[in-house]
């Protein structure tokens, strides 16, 4: 991706929103707010960036690994961890296929970090040494709508807003918000080339 020209921009996903991108899936298909938010904006940003269909594209996303251990990390231990797992698919199978096909990989993600996972990854970094994250067509995201930050208060009472001043060209953080009306939402900064930016705000509006 061309990292002049770069724009920041926020979008807001409330329960309108989220509703709206619930009817155009199959009623049962079961899947959080975070799973079709998160497909929603992988699929609308590889059509943004109009890549060819047999490109392969990524979707990484960090999760929490504290509870997966067993027995669980000491109390008081204020380290990360986090997995990084990752899924594959082509430019055209996430582009072509109904967004149920997207949800289903994001899905498939979150589950692969397991007690076994994650000391899997630590018996590889002790061989091979921490590997680069691979970047390149991928989309991170980064939950952070259960941080809490918004409730820290250091004397002068809550924040209005907890969470990472804006997104970055592979990276989009779910920050808990509120809109002008007051209500209750997910805001997710991106960061793309002017250009690309107009095309992701149209596939965003036409899913909407």
């Amino acid at each position: 991706m061309p990292t002049d020209n770069l724009v920041h921009r926020s979008f807001f996903f409330g329960s309108t929103q989220i509703s709206a991108l619930k009817r155009s899936i199959p009623d049962n298909l079961r899947c959080s707010a975070f799973d079709i938010l998160t497909a929603c904006i992988w699929r609308c940003r590889t059509k943004a960036l109009e890549l060819g269909p047999d490109e392969d594209v990524r979707f990484i996303c960090i999760v929490n690994a504290r509870s997966k251990f067993n027995p669980p990390l000491p109390l008081g231990y204020y380290g990360n961890a986090l997995g990084y797992p990752a899924v594959e698919t082509t430019a055209a199978k996430l582009c072509q296929n109904p967004l149920e096909y997207a949800i289903k990989l994001v899905k498939e993600a979150k589950g692969k970090v397991t007690e076994e996972y994650m000391k899997s990854t630590a018996d590889l970094m002790v061989i091979r040494g921490r590997p680069n994250v691979n970047t390149v067509r991928s989309l991170i995201v980064s939950d952070l709508s259960r941080a809490r930050f918004r409730e820290v208060d250091f004397g002068w009472g809550k924040a209005e807003f907890g969470g990472p001043a804006s997104g970055e060209e592979v990276i989009s953080f779910y920050i808990p918000s509120k809109n002008k009306e007051g209500k209750e939402g997910i805001t997710v900064p991106v960061c793309l080339p002017a250009p690309l930016m107009d095309s992701f705000v149209k596939e965003i509006n036409r899913m909407l």
